[in-house]
């Protein structure tokens, strides 16, 4: 069985919706984030960087949200969460996959952090994330997900970042991903990972 090495709020939501759906029990570990919302110490027992999520699989240990979500996806032979390879569905879901945390998150988070400290988002930073989020209405066009009608791992990939940005409200201005964002979270995965381990962001 799988453990999975989970902090709360963070990416590791991920993983335990993707096993969800995939109908795999795993050993799930909570950590709680300390007064600084930084992970505890204890994390750095598990991986030099203190990372979460890692998960063990025998005498396999794989950190990097974006890696195991592939490594789970071939471990259980799953097909439903990406179009049928070697079509031009199917890159463009990895590039939608790849480009949330090569891309995407690194914009929004500079957008979230000074909201975290209590300090306004540079206008320019905003300007870089409406620009972001009006690429993602255009991904969307076809809907009501990013490919379509079947959630794939793209679409748990970003689930993540848009639960921060709609916790600062950010994304009342795309009310097309606002609505997107409200149907990942109509997704049987995600209800199930969030009841057994609390929501994505930290609450108001």
């Amino acid at each position: 069985m799988i453990t999975l090495h989970a902090l709360q709020f963070s990416r590791a939501t991920r993983v335990l919706w993707l096993l969800n759906d995939l109908g795999q029990p795993c050993n799930r570990i909570d950590y709680q984030r300390n007064a600084q919302f930084r992970a505890p110490e204890s994390l750095s027992e598990v991986h030099p960087l203190g990372k979460s999520p890692v998960i063990e699989d025998g005498d396999e240990m794989i950190a990097e949200s974006s890696t195991i979500l592939r490594y789970l996806d071939a471990k259980y032979g799953d097909n439903s969460h990406q179009p049928p390879q070697a079509t031009p569905a199917f890159w463009r879901h990895e590039a939608l996959f790849d480009y949330v945390e090569s891309s995407f998150a690194e914009v929004a988070l500079q957008a979230i952090l000074p909201l975290f400290r209590g300090k306004d988002v540079p206008e320019a930073t905003k300007a870089a994330l409406d620009k972001h989020l009006s690429y993602i209405e255009q991904e969307l066009s076809e809907g009501p997900l990013l490919c379509g009608e079947d959630l794939t791992l793209a679409d748990i990939q970003i689930a993540y970042i848009l639960a921060l940005l709609d916790r600062f409200a950010m994304l009342d201005g795309h009310p097309k991903v606002a609505a997107y964002w409200q149907r990942l979270q109509n997704q049987p995965g995600y209800i199930a990972a969030t009841e057994a381990a609390g929501p994505m962001a930290p609450p108001k």
